[in-house]
C-alpha cells in the first residue's frame, strides 16, 4: 500500500518561498497561488458562470493559500469567505487579507468544509470549491449544507477531479489517493446527489485535459528542480509527490479517472445552461 504523502503540508509550508513560486509559475503559465488543477483562464471562465458581482457573498470551500479566492474578490467586488482545514493555508490567507486591507470583504476561517458550517441559513448568494471536494466524507450532507447556506436564487460550483470514467488498478488508486482522504465516485452519482438534495444541475463540463496538462507540468518542473526540493521536503515525500503527478496525469490522460466542473442552482431557478 502507497505511503501517506505529505503534500499539502509541504506545499504551504513553503508556499511562499521563490522556488515554489517559480515552479508554480511554469506549471501555470500563469500563478494565481493555486495549489490545485485549475488555471486563471479556467478561474474566469468559473466567474462568468458564477455572475458575480458588488451585491453578492461568496464562500470558497477549501479555500487553500486564499490568493484564489482573493482574485474574485477583486475581479468581481463581490465578498469573499474562505473554509480550510489546513491551518498554513489559512494563516497565509488572513496575511494577505491584511497586507491588502480587504478586511471589510474579505475573511478566512480554519474549518472542516464537511461539517456543518458557522453561518445562518441564506447566507451566500454562490458557493464554490475548486478540486476538494473529493477530499469532504458524506457528499450528500454537504450538498445538503450547502443548500441551506445559499439564498433562494443561489448557485454552487464545484470541480471534482476524481469522477471514475475507466478502469483503474488497486497500485493506481492507492497513488492517487496518496496525499490525504478521497472519495472516488462514479459518473453520474454527482448529478443524481444534487438532485436528491434539491439543486438543479445547469451545467456539467469535461475539464480533464486540464489535469492532465497541470498533472505532467507539476512532474516535469518539480523533476527540474529535484536537488533543491530534496532538501527542503526530503527525499520520501519529494518522490511520493513525483509518484503523485505522474498517476494523475497518466488517469486522466487515458481519462480513466476525469475532472467535471458542476453548476447548480438552488430549486427550480430560472438560470439557463450557460
Amino acid at each position: 500500500m502507497s505511503k501517506r504523502v505529505k503534500h499539502y503540508e509541504s506545499q504551504y509550508s513553503n508556499f511562499k518561498e521563490n522556488l515554489y513560486q517559480e515552479i508554480r509559475a511554469r506549471v501555470y503559465g500563469t500563478d494565481i497561488g493555486q495549489n490545485s488543477w485549475i488555471t486563471a483562464d479556467e478561474q474566469d471562465m468559473f466567474m462568468d458562470w458564477l455572475r458575480l458581482d458588488s451585491s453578492k457573498r461568496l464562500l470558497d470551500v477549501a479555500c487553500g493559500s486564499g490568493e484564489t479566492t482573493l482574485r474574485i474578490n477583486k475581479s468581481t467586488n463581490c465578498s469573499v469567505v474562505g473554509v480550510d482545514v489546513q491551518e498554513k493555508g489559512i494563516k497565509n490567507a488572513l496575511s494577505l487579507v491584511k497586507e491588502k486591507k480587504l478586511e471589510t470583504s474579505a475573511n478566512f476561517m480554519l474549518l472542516d468544509g464537511s461539517k456543518q458550517q458557522p453561518f445562518d441559513a441564506g447566507t451566500f448568494d454562490a458557493i464554490i470549491c475548486i478540486d476538494a471536494i473529493n477530499h469532504l466524507p458524506n457528499r450528500k450532507e454537504v450538498f445538503r449544507e450547502w443548500y441551506r447556506l445559499l439564498k433562494e436564487d443561489g448557485c454552487i460550483l464545484f470541480t471534482d477531479p476524481i469522477v471514475v470514467t475507466g478502469m483503474l488498478t488497486k497500485e493506481e488508486i492507492e497513488t492517487r489517493a496518496s496525499i490525504g482522504y478521497f472519495l472516488f465516485t462514479a459518473d453520474g452519482v454527482n448529478e443524481k446527489l444534487l438532485k436528491e438534495t434539491g439543486f438543479t444541475v445547469l451545467k456539467k463540463m469535461d475539464r480533464t485535459d486540464n489535469m492532465a496538462l497541470i498533472a505532467s507540468n507539476w512532474e516535469v518542473e518539480r523533476e527540474r528542480k529535484r536537488k533543491a526540493l530534496v532538501s527542503i521536503e526530503g527525499h520520501d515525500t519529494f518522490e511520493g509527490q513525483q509518484d503523485f503527478f505522474k498517476t494523475c496525469a497518466n488517469l486522466a490522460g487515458g481519462k480513466h479517472l476525469s475532472r467535471y466542473a458542476y453548476l447548480a442552482g438552488k430549486g427550480n431557478t430560472s438560470q439557463k445552461d450557460i
